[in-house]
């Protein structure tokens, strides 16, 4: 187990989990106010959010992966 690897990980599992709090509070606070003239804006930003998180979420779990289990090794023929 590569302990750094795992607490740098966890960072991004955090980092997710509070992107994918704020991102549909976010949007949904701006398809609430359709008519304001920073719509757009604000649900540009929360689809953002919402991204950072797909992204947060997949290479968290994968540095979590290769924190407990070890690195792929390529097969070498």
């Amino acid at each position: 187990m590569n302990k750094p690897l795992l607490q740098k990980g966890l960072k991004k599992m955090s980092l997710f989990l509070l992107c994918c709090f704020v991102g549909p509070v976010i949007v949904h606070q701006a398809f609430k106010n359709q008519m304001h003239p920073l719509y757009i804006p604000v649900l540009l930003l929360g689809i953002l959010f919402l991204i950072i998180a797909f992204y947060y979420g997949f290479t968290g779990i994968r540095t979590l992966v290769n924190a407990l289990l070890g690195e792929r090794k390529s097969k070498t023929n």
